[in-house]
């Protein structure tokens, strides 16, 4: 049987926040959700009165331009959910009890992930966490329970985030001066704050299995404990906002870009995925749903790409002999392939190399299993495993680029059937709309090519 972690002890309770708030430890509940770039959205709310109105089941409200804005902030034509011709309205955010937590790094505080809700209480359906729910709900339906892991690699950086931006985010100085892959000396020196993330992580309810050095100078990875789909992805927004905020405090920078520097080594995120059946992994012996759960994501990776690499920069990782994979190759603990099996009996799991340390979790899990379940419904046979160096294969790519990406959702037909065309034309709006952003920049690959030169 899977057991539940232990650091689940740390969630709270109504009565428990109640109790907390009563005798002063509590004075402040982060009420948030996650946006379409992955980030945590919402406010600040006086814990008495998070209290009191959680008590006669009142939301906190937000503007619904969150779901419809860039990264920037500015709003987006083109969304149908949010526009300047519907005035902007609001959207409720219902907290979903199971994720309120306490705050160990944060004075005071607890925080509660919510669902988004028009106020009739219908789902706000393109929201990240709603996509991924209609997938696990799908998957039960099935008679399955999907379980995941995900893998973050990240760089540190000595300059605080303000010292970066005061530099444009160029020549910034890694936290170590070499590569500290798997180097017990070199992450002594970052011991510090990659501690104080590791107890502050297992005090906020997300159980920890390890830190390491990553392939290059100031690249790091903390592992956490497989969980259930919507708890990992909870879990993983918990993190990336989290530790952003502790490298603020300990005066340092993180950053998840999927490709910060073109001569370093890219940053992953690597998923692992299973789907489990009464306790136990369906996996097991390499069965026919695992193969067909594969054959699944092989079949459907390049139509679901904007959910796995969803930037601009996300592409510019795919680079031969980089540790990120370049095809749609499976393998047994393979590395040079997009999909590599791992573990035996009932660890087997598969473990998608594509996703960047960028992807957005509730939307790379959701196309994940959404993939998976269409190789189960269809029967799609999974090829032979690949074997040797997939870089230098004739296997089919991954696509080259956004626009790529764009153009393969455009044509196909699963992820309509699977998401939902308004799920599918929100996120072809986000996508277009980074696309013809960044057709407008003029970069500094430019200027240092052409001031003089050209």
């Amino acid at each position: 049987m899977l057991t539940e972690p232990k650091t689940r002890k740390a969630h709270l309770t109504q009565d428990d926040l109640a109790a907390r708030v009563e005798r002063g430890e509590i004075d402040t509940v982060v009420v948030a959700f996650t946006d379409m770039q992955g980030r945590l959205m919402g406010k600040r709310v006086d814990a008495e009165y998070f209290v009191e109105s959680a008590a006669g089941g009142e939301s906190t409200e937000g503007c619904n331009y969150l779901l419809a804005v860039d990264m920037e902030m500015d709003p987006v034509p083109g969304y149908a959910i949010a526009n300047w011709e519907s005035g902007y309205g609001d959207f409720d955010l219902v907290p979903d009890f199971k994720t309120l937590r306490r705050i160990p790094w944060l004075d005071a505080t607890a925080l509660v992930l919510c669902d988004v809700a028009w106020h009739d209480g219908k789902p706000v359906t393109p929201s990240p966490r709603q996509v991924l729910r209609k997938q696990i709900e799908r998957c039960r339906a099935l008679g399955f329970e999907p379980m995941v892991g995900s893998e973050l690699e990240f760089y540190l950086m000595k300059e605080t985030f303000a010292e970066a931006h005061a530099k444009r985010y160029t020549d910034l100085t890694p936290s170590v001066a070499y590569i500290l892959d798997y180097h017990v000396l070199a992450t002594t020196y970052d011991e510090p704050f990659i501690r104080a993330v590791r107890k502050g992580m297992k005090g906020a309810g997300i159980a920890v299995e390890s830190s390491k050095g990553e392939a290059w100078p100031g690249q790091q990875e903390i592992n956490f404990r497989f969980d259930d789909a919507l708890t990992m992805a909870d879990n993983h927004v918990i993190y990336k906002n989290g530790i952003k905020e502790m490298a603020n405090q300990h005066g340092c920078s993180v950053t998840f870009m999927a490709k910060p520097d073109h001569r370093w080594i890219g940053s992953s995120c690597h998923i692992h995925s299973s789907l489990w059946h009464d306790g136990r992994n369906t996996f097991d012996g390499e069965s026919e749903t695992f193969r067909r759960y594969l054959a699944g994501h092989i079949a459907c990776a390049s139509e679901l790409a904007i959910f796995l690499a969803p930037n601009i920069n996300s592409y510019k990782r795919y680079a031969a002999a980089s540790w990120a994979p370049t095809t749609l190759a499976w393998g047994h603990d393979n590395r040079t392939c997009g999909f590599r099996i791992v573990g035996h009996g009932q660890h087997l799991r598969g473990e998608c190399r594509i996703p960047g340390a960028d992807a957005n979790p509730y939307l790379a899990f959701a196309a994940l299993i959404a993939a998976g379940l269409h190789g189960i419904e269809q029967k799609l046979e999974l090829g032979p495993a690949f074997t040797g160096n997939a870089y230098e294969s004739d296997v089919k790519r991954f696509p080259h680029s956004l626009r790529d990406a764009i153009t393969a959702l455009e044509k196909g037909n699963m992820a309509r059937k699977a998401f939902g065309d308004d799920v599918i034309d929100h996120y072809l709006n986000y996508a277009r709309t980074e696309q013809e952003l960044f057709y407008k920049v003029v970069t500094s690959y430019e200027r240092e090519r052409l001031y003089e030169r050209g």
